[in-house]
C-alpha cells in the first residue's frame, strides 16, 4: 500500500503532508470544508494531480491528519491498493423520494458478493435518516460484512452537506468503497467517553428522529428546564448535551445527538431514531473522558488485528469537537500514539458515525463517538 497526503487552505497551493511518490489508479479521499469543494472546478483540479485516480469527495465539520485538524481546508488522501481491488457505488437519497432504507438497501446491493471484505460509506448528512440507512444497509449485506463509515458535515452551521464520486461535489449523495481482497484486513472499534446524568425518561411520544414527548410532556420543554441558562443557546448547546438512549430493540444503549429544535411544535430533532418507550437521560463529557475514550476505541481496533495496520480510517462527532475546542487536536494524538507513526491518518468529524456496535455485526448510526477503521493488505 502505498499513500500520499495533501493538504490546501483557501487559494493557497497544494501542500504535500508526505513524500511525493507516483501513484497508479489510486483512491484519493477529498475531505474537507463545503465551501471550498463547492468550487466548480475541484474536480478538474484534483484530477490534475492523479490523472488516473478514483475520486470520492466529502464535506466535513473538519479533515483530520495526524499533524491536525481543520475545518477551513481540504485534505487529499491517495492510496494505491497493491493486492486490493475496491469498487464504488453511488446512490442519492433526493432521487428514492427521501426514503433512507430503500436507499441503503439498493446501495448495498450493487456490490460484487464474492469476496467482499469491507465497505467504507460517506454520506450526505444534512436529511438523511442515519438510523433508516443503516437498516437498510443491514437488510442487504451478507456474511458479517463489515461497513463502517460516516455522514457528511458542515463544521457547525448545520446548512448543506456536499459529496460526490468523480465528479464536482452535490447535495444528497450516498458514496460506499467495496474492498475484495485475500490479504486485505480491517478492523474497527468505537468509544464515546461520555456520561448519563439525571434522571431517566421515558419517550411517550415521537416518530423517527422527531422527540415530542417524553413522561408525556413536551420533550423540549423539560430539555430547556435542564439546561437552565445554557437553553438561550439552544440548538448549538445541544451539542454538547446528547440523549442516552436505552432502547427494547438494542441490546446496548446509544448516544443520539439534537441537531435542532422547533420551538412552534415544542420538538426536537435528533441525529437517528429515537423509538417510543425506550429510556433517555442527558450526557455530558469533559476533555479528559474524550481523549481516553479516543485511545481506547484505538487499543480495541489494534487488539482485533492480525497484521499492523497501514491505514487509519477516523470519524469523529462534531460534538465532540466542540467540548475538545482549542485542545481538538488531543484526541487525534491519542489514536496515534497507539497506532503508531507509520499508520497513515485520515478522518473527519461528522454528523453521524456509522459502525456496529463493539462485538457485534450490523453497522449503527452512532452520535458522539469516535469510530476507529484499521486498515492493511
Amino acid at each position: 500500500m502505498k499513500i500520499v497526503q495533501l493538504k490546501k487552505t483557501n487559494d493557497s497551493s497544494w501542500e504535500y503532508l508526505s513524500k511525493d511518490i507516483n501513484l497508479i489508479k489510486p483512491l484519493v479521499l477529498v475531505l474537507g470544508n463545503r465551501y471550498l469543494l463547492e468550487s466548480t472546478t475541484i474536480y478538474d483540479e484534483v484530477k490534475s494531480l492523479f490523472p488516473d485516480g478514483h475520486f470520492v469527495f466529502g464535506s466535513t465539520s473538519g479533515d483530520i491528519t495526524s499533524n491536525t485538524v481543520d475545518d477551513k481546508s481540504i485534505t487529499i488522501t491517495a492510496v494505491e491498493f497493491e493486492r486490493t481491488e475496491f469498487i464504488i457505488k453511488t446512490s442519492n437519497v433526493l432521487s428514492s423520494d427521501l426514503d433512507s432504507y430503500k436507499t441503503g438497501v439498493n446501495l448495498l446491493k450493487q456490490f460484487p458478493k464474492e469476496g467482499l471484505k469491507y465497505v467504507f460509506v460517506l454520506s450526505e448528512g444534512s436529511f438523511i435518516n442515519g438510523s433508516e440507512l443503516t437498516k437498510g444497509m443491514n437488510a442487504s449485506v451478507f456474511n458479517n460484512i463489515l461497513i463502517t463509515g460516516g455522514l457528511c458535515g458542515d463544521a457547525a452551521r448545520f446548512e448543506k452537506t456536499v459529496a460526490g464520486y468523480n465528479e464536482n461535489p452535490k447535495s444528497g449523495e450516498i458514496i460506499a468503497i467495496g474492498f475484495y481482497g485475500k490479504s486485505f484486513e480491517a478492523s474497527f472499534s468505537i468509544y464515546g467517553g461520555w456520561t448519563p446524568f439525571g434522571p431517566e425518561r421515558i419517550v411517550t411520544k415521537s416518530e423517527n428522529n422527531v422527540l415530542y414527548e417524553l413522561d408525556s410532556q413536551p420533550a423540549l420543554d423539560l430539555y430547556k428546564k435542564y439546561l437552565g441558562e445554557k437553553s438561550k443557546e439552544l440548538p448549538a448547546a445541544a451539542l454538547l448535551y446528547p440523549l442516552n438512549v436505552k432502547s427494547t430493540e438494542e441490546k446496548q444503549s446509544f448516544v443520539r445527538t439534537i441537531l435542532n429544535i422547533n420551538e412552534e411544535k415544542n420538538t426536537m430533532i435528533l441525529a437517528g431514531d429515537i423509538p417510543e418507550g425506550s429510556q433517555v437521560q442527558l450526557m455530558m463529557t469533559n476533555v479528559d473522558n474524550i481523549a481516553n475514550a479516543s485511545e481506547r476505541a484505538a487499543r480495541q481496533a489494534l487488539e482485533l488485528r492480525n497484521s499492523k495496520p497501514q491505514l487509519a480510517l477516523l470519524v469523529s462527532c462534531i460534538g465532540r469537537k466542540l467540548v475538545l475546542d482549542q485542545r481538538v487536536e488531543e484526541e487525534i494524538e491519542e489514536v496515534v500514539a497507539v497506532v503508531g507513526d507509520n499508520t497513515t491518518i485520515c478522518g473527519f468529524y461528522s454528523y453521524g458515525e456509522i459502525a456496529p456496535f463493539h462485538g457485534e455485526n450490523n453497522c449503527q448510526l452512532h452520535n458522539q463517538t469516535m469510530t476507529i477503521t484499521l486498515i492493511s493488505e
